[in-house]
Formats: structure tokens, C-alpha cells, sequence
């Protein structure tokens, strides 16, 4: 594994890499990157980048925030980027410092006679104007600072305190935290609650295990006040993955729990469901009256009743309900941290087998993720003009994946791998949602952020995928690949076009929308397409492709800034439908040159249709390969079929058949096997990688 000082140099690196391609300024850079990191660790919600800063005594800064109005949290991020080649570290002052910076930013920020004096369309209005406007729903303050150097303060946490009615929370993302983060490949970061320091309590609960096994089980009657205490201090953090980006992308709370919160509070217990919880370890302790007590919890994961949690702090802040009488049944799951990754994401299913979350949401180990990471390690792209071998896309399906590969091995092998997977070639799953959804024009959705963006798409897929799984093949891969071409050159070219320089901001929503806008142009045209498959043979844009994406990404910033005079905030108008209404009024013309590089629509749909047929032969030959492993695994199978109840007549012939090495089986045979084998996976056998 790499030392700090290593990955802090990989890291400049990037961050220098990504200010010359995209032709930004490096500390613009430095923050998208900590803020998706923070905002998929569930330390804030998708941030708007606004760099704001006076210098002096009483200056102040903020370099970006978001707004949850439903839950009641404002966040004010500020970026602390060092230039140095080596890493420097952040001392209490210094936090000090930045954070009375970011309060006295958000006090500047609630004064008329401040926003006045704004010009609209700067940063310092876009921050603060939200803030002004809304701060009757802020309940907490959440301010984070987003650092490359290492943090040698004493204290890891910093004290939340109130200030003008709101309760302001800190917390630091160091380099340190960043690095460790972004190394676990999408694992949770683990939190340290200490129940008997931070809020003077412990946990009453009943072992639920024999001590047999390698993991505990424990009920708890959680109070509905210390509930609410904890999800106000740590947020989403709590929450696991899936759960927080489902949350975060609908937070409304749920109308039902309040009812019972406000009227019968008493009653709460025996209504609620309650919560489903892990944790990698807890210090238990017994009481004087001979019972157990928790009094510190180390990694806890609420996987199932997320949206309790949330509603419970809601009703507090915004209806003044008063929880003492309000009880939580919690079951607690205390797992090996090795087995943390393999059985949370099992729990989080089953847990919320009856909710609305769908099995889309569980997404790195989807089988769509799974299969464009399969795609993207085997099929090389056509070589770049100029290029002497082609290259490969790494679909990245979990964080961390391309770095922790890059990592193995000697000097020579991580040459070759980054021969084969360059790393201008690396596309996440939370990029391709973006991809997808602008060129299904939907660019005030993908301008909401990446997590409802994404969170968008999973529903989709997750619907698609159960009616249709075959479409998601080579040809859809290759594609999404043209898509993410077209739309980084866009941003690479608005980033370096004058126009923008003199007039920075909205950079992201221009992109999205122009491409939509093209898009929606052809189609109401003449039912043209962009053929992407000319996009993924020449590894770019064709020139003329170019020339028009250019000609409207002009058109596009000056629509979306001539926003109607009740708009105050650009940026939220352009997570709204009626701007993208705005945007398809704007007249362009095509020009016949294009036609070269366009497709007709039934030419399209032809194509997919033969993309699946060539899907399916495929999966014929993996599905006989996997037959032919199957052998020794066949009494085990017949064994969990017999008991679950699910040997049917056609899964006894095909059993039989296999174990003689048969592997011609019928229709209804191969149908009967599917199904045992998936009832297996879900009930947690091991296939030793087998899988449907």
C-alpha cells in the first residue's frame, strides 16, 4: 500500500492534470474532488461550487454550500488547497480560523442591506442569496473544510456550539481522511461513538446471539431524544450507501411516523417498525441491576429505517415535538469488519425487502455495474488518431477500484496497467447516470447533483434491467462510452472558450444542456441521431459535431442567464423543467455538413436490435460454460432445493443431466436451474463465483 507522502503526490498530480485538461483553476479542481468524496461518504449533500472571500480582520470565506431545506441543513464548505509539492499539515488555529471565516460569512449573509449590494450573478450572491431567503428552515449549520494537508490538532472533533438560534457543526477533511476514504473502495469510514462521553448515556439491550457464531446480535429500545442527538451530530454518515443516496435524492419525510410522533408519541413503539442496524464493534458493560449496557459503538450503520431516523429529527426541529416519550426498537448486528462488505449489502436487502427502496439502489453490486465492468475489462476502444496501440475504459462500479489496481504489483506491471486503462479513460458509475441522462435530455435533472442524478438513473435501470437486461450489452457500453467523449470534449471546450473566461460560472449546466439541446434539435428535426458509433470508432467528436456543440454552448449560457426576474439563483433554475423549456425555445439551425455524422432513428433502433440478439448468443455460451463448473456443486444444490421446497420436476432432469456432464437442457430445465441458483445466492451460499 502506498505511504501518505505517495498518495499525496499521485494526488497533486491529478488535481494538476484535471486544471490543464478541463481549464480550470487548480483549487476549483480540488474541490469537486473532496466534495463527491464528502458527498458519497454522507458528510454533505452535492455542494455548489461559489468561492467566496474577503480578506482582513473581519473577512470571511466560503468556496461552496448546499441547502436541505427538508431536513433543516445548510452547508458552508470552505477549501483549504495548498500549492506545495509536499504535504503540510493544519493546526488548531488554523481550524479556528477558517470556521469564525464561515460564520461570519453565513451573519453577512442575513443581512439585507449585503444581498443588495450583490450583483446577481456573481458566486457571492449565488451563496448567499439562499441563505437570506431561507434561513427561517435552517436548524443546523453544517461547516466543513476541505484540506490537503494533514490534520496535528489535538482534538480529531470539533465541539458543535449555537449561534443566532442554529446549531453550527464542524467537521475537517483533512488529506489523511481523504486518502483513507477514497482507499476503501466504497466501504463505510468508520465512526467512533462513545455514548458515556458524548452524551452522557448508554444503551440498555438484550443479547440476541449464543456467542456460537462470529458475529453478535443485540435488541435495543433506542430513546427517540438521543436517536435524534446522534442523527443531528454525524448526518447521513449514519446511514449506509444505499440507504443515504436514497434518502438524499427524497427527503421528504415520512407524513405517517409524524402523525404519530405528534399526537401519540407514547404509542410510537408499538406503530414503527423500527430500525436495522450493524456496527463492527460495541464496548458492553453490566449493570448493577444485573442487565447489559452499550456504551460505545464503533462503525454503526442504520440499514433499514433511514427515513425513521430522519422524521424523528424532523418532527423535533420543525414541529416542536417533544420525544421524551418516543421509543425506537433497534436491532444491532455486530459484524468482523472483514465480513462487513460481504453481509451489510445482504442485511440491507432483505431489511428493506417491503420499502420503496429497489434493488437499483444497491448499486456497485448490481448486476448492471457488474456487467459494465465485465464489458470494460475485456473490449479495447479503436486506437486515437496518433496513437500506436488502442486502450481500454475502466468502468469504475465501486471508488478507489482504478487507483487499488494501478496499485498491485511491481513498477512494470503498473506501466502495463496504465498502458491498457489510461487514466483520462476512467468513467464512474455516477458519470455514466450524468452521460445517460443528458443525452436522454433531462439536463435539470443531472443539474441537481450527482447523487439525485444518480439516483434517477438507478430507478430506471433497476425497472429496465428486470424487463430487458439483454439491451444492457457491448453496444450500449460502447454507447455510453461516445456519450462520455462528446461530453467531456464540451467541457474541456466551454472551459477554454473566452466567452466563459470572461464570464466564468454554470460551466456544468451549459454542458448538459447543450448537448440535450442538440439532441432534442435532431429529434424534432427529423428524427436524427448522433451516431455514436462513429463517436466510439474515432475515439472523438467529429469535426462538424464539434462546430455546432460550440455555436450553441454560446447560445445556451446567455438563455440560461436570462433567467425571468423572479429568478434570484441561476443555479436552481436550472434544476427546474421550466428552464429547460426556456432552453428548447432557442432557435439553431443545422447545418447539411452534419448529416455526415448522424443516424436515422429506425437505423438506430436496428442497431440495438442487433446488439441484443448478439447479447443473447453470448450469454448461451457463458451460461454452458457455467454449466459445465456446476458438477460438483450438484448435491448441495438438491439439497437447498429440496429443503426450500423448490425442486420442481424440470430442475430434478436438469440436476441429473448436469451431474452426468450433460449440459443440453431444455428451455424449462435451464428456467428451473435459474431459480434455484439465484434462491441460493440471496440466501447466502457460496458458488465459489458461480453466478446467473
Amino acid at each position: 500500500m502506498a505511504s501518505i507522502d505517495e498518495s499525496y503526490s499521485e494526488f497533486m498530480e491529478d488535481v494538476r492534470r484535471d486544471a490543464h485538461s478541463m481549464g480550470q483553476p487548480l483549487q476549483e479542481c480540488f474541490f469537486e474532488r473532496y466534495a463527491v468524496l464528502a458527498a458519497g461518504n454522507g458528510d454533505c449533500c452535492d455542494l455548489t461550487y461559489t468561492p467566496v472571500k474577503k480578506e482582513g480582520a473581519t473577512g470571511y470565506q466560503i468556496d461552496g454550500y448546499a441547502l436541505n431545506t427538508e431536513q433543516g441543513d445548510l452547508y458552508l464548505a470552505i477549501a483549504d488547497f495548498r500549492h506545495e509539492d509536499e504535504l503540510q499539515t493544519l493546526n488548531q488555529q488554523q481550524i479556528d480560523s477558517y470556521f469564525g471565516r464561515a460564520e461570519r460569512f453565513y451573519k453577512q449573509a442575513l443581512k439585507p442591506e449585503f444581498i443588495n449590494a450583490l450583483e446577481e450573478t456573481g458566486p457571492v450572491f449565488e451563496a448567499s442569496y439562499p441563505i437570506y431567503a431561507k434561513n427561517i428552515n435552517v436548524k443546523r449549520v453544517r461547516v466543513i473544510i476541505f484540506s490537503n494537508a494533514k490534520l496535528v490538532a489535538r482534538k480529531k472533533n470539533v465541539e458543535s456550539k449555537n449561534l443566532d438560534d442554529k446549531k453550527f457543526i464542524y467537521n475537517i477533511m483533512d488529506f489523511s481522511r481523504y486518502n483513507d476514504i477514497f482507499s476503501s473502495m466504497g466501504e463505510t469510514e468508520p465512526i467512533e461513538i462513545d455514548l458515556t462521553e458524548e452524551f452522557n448515556s448508554t444503551l440498555p439491550c438484550l443479547r440476541a446471539h449464543t456467542g456460537s457464531g462470529d458475529y453478535e446480535s443485540y435488541l435495543i429500545v433506542m430513546p427517540g431524544e438521543l436517536l435524534s442527538r446522534i442523527y443531528e451530530l454525524y448526518g447521513a454518515r449514519l446511514l449506509e450507501q444505499n440507504v443515504r443516496t436514497f434518502l438524499q435524492a427524497k427527503t421528504k419525510v415520512n407524513q405517517g411516523i409524524i402523525t404519530t410522533l405528534e399526537k401519540t408519541p407514547e404509542m410510537f413503539f408499538a406503530y414503527n417498525n423500527g430500525l436495522t442496524a450493524t456496527a463492527s464493534g460495541v464496548a458492553v458493560s453490566s449493570e448493577s441491576s444485573g442487565g447489559t449496557s452499550i456504551r460505545a459503538i464503533r462503525n454503526l450503520q442504520i440499514v433499514n429505517g433511514g427515513q425513521t431516523t430522519a422524521s424523528i429529527l424532523y418532527a423535533k426541529d420543525n414541529r416542536n415535538v417533544n420525544l421524551a416519550n418516543v421509543f425506537v426498537q433497534m436491532k444491532l448486528t455486530v459484524l468482523p469488519e472483514e465480513r462487513v462488505e460481504e453481509v451489510v449489502p445482504r442485511i440491507s436487502r432483505f431489511a428493506n425487502s417491503q420499502n420503496k427502496i429497489s434493488d437499483a439502489d444497491f448499486f456497485s453490486t448490481h448486476p448492471f455495474h457488474v456487467e459494465m465492468e465485465k464489458i470494460s475489462r475485456r473490449l479495447s476502444a479503436p486506437q486515437k488518431e496518433g496513437a500506436f496501440t488502442s486502450a481500454k475504459w475502466f468502468y469504475e462500479r465501486a471508488r478507489g477500484q482504478y487507483r487499488n489496481q494501478l496499485a498491485k504489483g511491481k513498477a512494470s506491471d503498473r506501466k502495463k496497467f496504465e498502458a491498457e486503462f489510461p487514466s483520462d479513460q476512467i468513467i464512474a458509475k455516477t458519470d455514466l447516470a450524468k452521460y445517460v441522462l443528458t443525452f436522454e435530455r433531462l439536463p435539470y435533472l443531472v443539474s441537481q447533483g450527482a447523487q439525485k442524478c444518480f439516483m434517477h438513473f438507478a430507478d430506471r435501470i433497476g425497472k429496465e434491467w428486470e424487463n430487458r437486461a439483454d439491451s444492457f450489452n457491448e453496444g450500449y457500453f460502447k454507447d455510453a462510452i461516445a456519450m462520455a467523449i462528446i461530453f467531456r470534449w464540451a467541457d474541456q471546450m466551454i472551459a477554454k472558450s473566452e466567452w466563459y473566461r470572461e464570464d466564468r460560472g454554470y460551466k456544468a449546466q451549459v454542458v448538459t444542456y447543450s448537448i440535450a439541446l442538440l439532441v432534442h434539435i435532431l429529434d424534432r428535426a427529423d428524427g436524427k441521431r448522433i451516431s455514436l458509433q462513429q463517436v466510439w470508432n474515432r475515439q472523438t467528436p467529429g469535426d462538424a459535431l464539434k462546430k455546432i456543440l460550440e455555436k450553441i454552448a454560446v447560445m445556451v449560457a446567455a438563455r440560461i442567464k436570462d433567467a425571468p426576474s423572479n429568478v434570484k439563483n441561476i443555479g436552481e433554475y436550472c434544476k427546474q423543467q421550466a428552464c429547460w423549456n426556456a432552453v428548447t425555445g432557442l432557435d439553431v439551425g443545422v447545418p447539411a455538413i452534419l448529416l455526415k455524422e448522424l443516424v436515422d432513428k429506425d437505423d438506430h433502433r436496428q442497431q440495438k436490435r442487433d446488439d441484443v440478439a448478439v447479447k443473447k448468443i453470448d450469454k448461451g455460451i457463458e451460461f454452458d460454460e457455467m454449466l459445465l463448473k456446476l458438477n460438483p456443486f450438484v448435491p448441495a444444490i438438491r439439497e437447498f432445493a429440496q429443503s426450500t421446497k423448490i425442486l420442481s420436476p424440470a430442475a430434478d432432469a436438469a440436476l441429473a443431466k448436469v451431474s452426468r456432464g450433460n449440459i443440453s437442457l431444455t428451455f424449462a430445465e435451464k428456467n428451473a436451474l435459474v431459480v434455484i441458483l439465484k434462491n441460493m445466492d440471496d440466501a447466502g451460499h457460496d458458488m465459489k463465483g458461480i453466478s446467473v
